[in-house]
């Protein structure tokens, strides 16, 4: 059982939701898009948020400021933090521009709040979750995708919202979170998108 949670945590890991969104997005909207604007804009945010992050983490481990892929300390965790919004925001203003899509601008937008939010609470010495932070986040902009084309997702929510429970769960087996920071985690992934989502939904 213990193995199959910290599977659960891997392959739900936070470091994969903005590449997750950007994809889907791209297999839900109406709007027409070239193969070649797709791949523009998935292959760069997938290697600034995806494996830039992962080379990021080898190299704090073998310097010793991180001990888990999972940073289980307060201390620990603040360098992905500061990394994730470097990094965000560099896709903000380098990739986006080149080929603007709204809903892909503020999605971003919504995850670099969330991700400010949960660093400001580090130095408040509490640790929301960033898995929870993450898959609400996806879930809440997928909701909002869904409403702005009018295209019904429901048994695609309704898997994501199934998984965010299973995530949850496992955080909870693995004694990584309390419940109050699996709460606040979701809250905050969920509420920065619906700040965000006014100004193009």
């Amino acid at each position: 059982m213990k193995l199959f949670q910290q599977v659960i945590s891997y392959v739900f890991h936070p470091l994969f939701v903005p590449v997750v969104g950007t994809m889907t997005y791209f297999l839900i909207t109406p709007k027409y898009s070239p193969i070649e604007e797709q791949s523009g804009t998935i292959l760069p945010i997938f290697i600034l948020t995806v494996v830039i992050p992962m080379i990021s983490y080898l190299i704090l481990k073998n310097v010793g400021l991180i001990q888990s892929v999972f940073a289980p300390t307060i201390k620990e965790r603040r360098y992905p933090f500061y990394i994730s919004l470097l990094l965000l925001l560099t896709v903000v203003y380098k990739v986006l521009p080149n080929n603007f899509t709204p809903e892909l601008h503020y999605y971003f937008l919504g995850l670099i709040a969330a991700t400010s939010a949960s660093l400001f609470l580090l130095f408040l010495k509490f640790k929301s979750s960033m898995h929870l932070m993450g898959m609400s986040s996806l879930t809440m902009y997928l909701t909002c995708l869904s409403v702005h084309f009018e295209i019904n997702i429901t048994i695609a929510l309704g898997i994501l919202i199934l998984l965010t429970g299973l995530v949850a769960s496992s955080r909870l087996y693995l004694k990584a979170h309390s419940k109050a920071e699996l709460v606040i985690g979701f809250l905050i992934g969920a509420i920065s998108q619906l700040l965000t989502v006014k100004y193009w939904l």
